[in-house]
């Protein structure tokens, strides 16, 4: 299979989103983390990897109800092992879940992870989304060689965010309009307070419902019309009772929030938990039947200062909502599944 960065990732990853401070703004304001995306080629699919080599404290929240993911459990706060190595964020619904492999063995040859017998053993949980219909392809997903050079091609730079990735084949508005959703895709944002503490987010948007910028109440994307331009609006149509039932496997938004605080795994965990605020206020429906919605934490210490639990989860709420946004409007398009920018607006 012939594996390569598709044109437009190359071209989305020479894009920068420089912070005031000169940093970016996204997961990789928080030092000491990289990301990398592979994008295939013959179908839009991929995976997205986040690599804390270094080690960072880890949590898990899952609340949508057909998740597909491996090391949940290793990450609940009761267990013994506290530090991640990576975080993989796949298309190809259960199949996508062989990428955490590829990154594994990269960061093995690195000698990262925890050393055993002469081994290293690497922590690398992973959560996939549902994309295997898009193109008509459904025997293509990524595989342990899209997680090794996804892996490979981190950077502590900038982030492209839109169709790429674990981003590539997601869509969103799938419980209405009769088979009319929209592109969907890779989002990122951060938020640094004057104390130097930063969170972030990075989430792949393939929710089954509608996109809903919470600052303003307005639709961004969802399930459109007969005409193909207009959106039906959930929130709508679910007062009608006519809301489609959600065909099990077939979304998922799946995403990571980062932050420098030093926590535990039980606040990691709670991190997690508060950032499902974000999948809440920017989707309608979140959390249904037919999506795994997932949220891994990871918490890197270096900030010195104290770790107000509420205040880091409470922003990252804020921070998720807000990649939920840029996934969606940094979108591209693709036949017969516009992206926003592709719809005529008033």
């Amino acid at each position: 299979m012939n594996r390569a960065w598709l044109p437009f990732a190359l071209a989305g990853a020479l894009v920068s989103f420089p912070s005031a401070q000169g940093r970016p703004n996204g997961i990789t304001a928080v030092e000491g983390l990289r990301v990398g995306h592979y994008t295939l080629t013959e179908k839009p699919t991929g995976c997205t990897v986040i690599l804390a080599e270094k080690g960072a404290t880890g949590g898990v929240s899952v609340r949508g109800s057909a998740p597909g993911t491996r090391e949940t459990d290793l990450l609940d706060p009761s267990n013994l092992v506290e530090q991640v190595h990576a975080v993989v964020l796949s298309g190809g619904s259960a199949f996508g879940l062989d990428t955490a492999s590829g990154v594994m063995r990269y960061l093995e040859e690195r000698k990262v992870g925890f050393p055993f017998g002469g081994a290293y053993v690497p922590i690398v949980p992973a959560a996939v989304l549902f994309d295997l219909p898009i193109a008509g392809k459904p025997l293509i997903r990524p595989d342990a060689t899209c997680g090794y050079e996804a892996a490979k091609a981190a950077t502590t730079g900038a982030i492209a965010e839109g169709t790429i990735g674990a981003g590539a084949g997601a869509t969103v508005g799938k419980f209405a309009g009769g088979g009319r959703p929209m592109k969907g895709g890779i989002g990122t944002a951060s938020i640094t307070l004057p104390s130097g503490l930063t969170i972030a987010a990075i989430v792949a948007v393939n929710a089954g419902g509608d996109i809903v910028d919470p600052a303003n109440g307005r639709l961004v994307a969802g399930a459109r019309g007969p005409d193909g331009q207009s959106l039906l609006d959930a929130r709508v149509v679910m007062r009608s009772g006519s809301l489609e039932k959600p065909r099990p496997g077939e979304n998922t938004t799946i995403g990571l929030i980062a932050t420098n605080a030093k926590l535990t795994k039980a606040q990691a965990k709670k991190v997690a938990d508060m950032a499902h605020d974000g999948f809440a206020r920017a989707i309608v429906p979140a959390h249904t039947m037919g999506d795994g919605d997932t949220i891994f934490a990871i918490a890197t210490g270096s900030h010195t200062g104290d770790a107000n639990v509420s205040l880091i989860g409470g922003l990252a709420a804020e921070v998720m909502a807000d990649a939920i946004l840029r996934g969606v409007r940094e979108a591209t398009g693709l036949p017969n599944i516009p992206a926003v920018r592709d719809l005529r607006r008033p």
